[in-house]
C-alpha cells in the first residue's frame, strides 16, 4: 500500500478485526495494527449499532471510531473523511464485505481492499456465506466469471 501512495486506512471491525459474536481483537491482528500504526493513520469505521461494543474494540486499539456507519451510504464516511487529513486517493478502506465497506469506498474514490472474514481467534473464516453471495451476485453484475 506504501507503493500506492495510501497514508491513511478505514478499517470495517465486525468481520474484519474480530467474529461478528465477540469483541475481542486477536494478537495477531493487534500485531498488524499497532505494526501499521507506525505507517498510516488508522480509523474505525463500524456499521455495528452499539458505541459500547466499538468504543471498547478502538479504546483496545487506541483508535478514532465510529459506529452506526450506515455503509453503502456515504454520509456518515464523508465525515470520516473530513476528519483525515489526506484525500480520498490516499485512503484505503479494509472490510469484509462487498455491498458495504468495498462500495462505499468505491463510490467516494478510495482504494479498496476486500478481506475474508475473520473468527474471534483472528484466523480467516473458510465458509462465509455473506461473502459467497455477495461475490457470486458482483459476479453477476460485472460478468466477471474468470
Amino acid at each position: 500500500m506504501l507503493s500506492k501512495d495510501i497514508k491513511a486506512l478505514i478499517l470495517d471491525v465486525d468481520g474484519t478485526l474480530t467474529s461478528g459474536n465477540k469483541p475481542v481483537v486477536s494478537n495477531s491482528i493487534k500485531n498488524w495494527i499497532l505494526n501499521s500504526k507506525k505507517h498510516f493513520y488508522i480509523y474505525l469505521c463500524s456499521n455495528n449499532p452499539s458505541k459500547k461494543r466499538i468504543k471498547l474494540i478502538a479504546e483496545e486499539l487506541d483508535l478514532e471510531f465510529t459506529y452506526s456507519g450506515g455503509k453503502p451510504s456515504k454520509r456518515k464516511l464523508k465525515k470520516v473523511l473530513d476528519r483525515i487529513p489526506y484525500s480520498s486517493k490516499e485512503i484505503a478502506i479494509i472490510g469484509d464485505r462487498i455491498f458495504t465497506d468495498i462500495l462505499v469506498g468505491n463510490r467516494l474514490g478510495m482504494y479498496t481492499i476486500l478481506v475474508d472474514s475473520v473468527d474471534s481467534y483472528g484466523k480467516r473464516v473458510e465458509r462465509n456465506n455473506f461473502q459467497s453471495i455477495e461475490r457470486y451476485i458482483a459476479k453477476i453484475i460485472t460478468g466477471d466469471f474468470s
